[in-house]
């Protein structure tokens, strides 16, 4: 059940930011369930390995480096999904962002530690 309610999550959060933000573009409103199922499914099992991987570079960024990581899967996605697109870089940088930060708010709200 809370894997569900985090991908019902992070989906409305890829929507807020393709409202949000210029240049994240979804052309039908469903391949947003996609986008999302992709970003939950890559925070549960991949993110933990390449955090504990890029640990080094983020102690000396300061953790910088894990929100250059979230822009370039964020950007990633909208190459490879059809339907869901980011043009720039920057726009991908501020679109997981506003992703990371509506997740984060909506986890505490709904307590889904994990």
């Amino acid at each position: 059940m809370k894997i569900i309610l985090h991908w019902i999550i992070i989906s409305f959060a890829v929507l807020f930011s393709t409202r949000i933000i210029s240049g994240i573009n979804v052309d039908p409103l469903w391949v947003v369930l996609i986008v999302g199922a992709c970003l939950t499914l890559f925070n549960m099992f991949i993110k933990p390995v390449v955090s504990l991987l890029t640990l080094p570079l983020n102690i000396v960024t300061l953790g910088v480096f894990s929100l250059i990581l979230n822009g370039l899967l964020y950007w990633y996605l909208g190459s490879i999904i059809k339907g869901f697109s980011v043009s720039t870089f920057s726009a991908a940088f501020f679109g997981a962002l506003l992703v990371s930060v509506i997740d984060w708010m909506l986890k505490k709200v709904f307590r889904l530690d994990y």
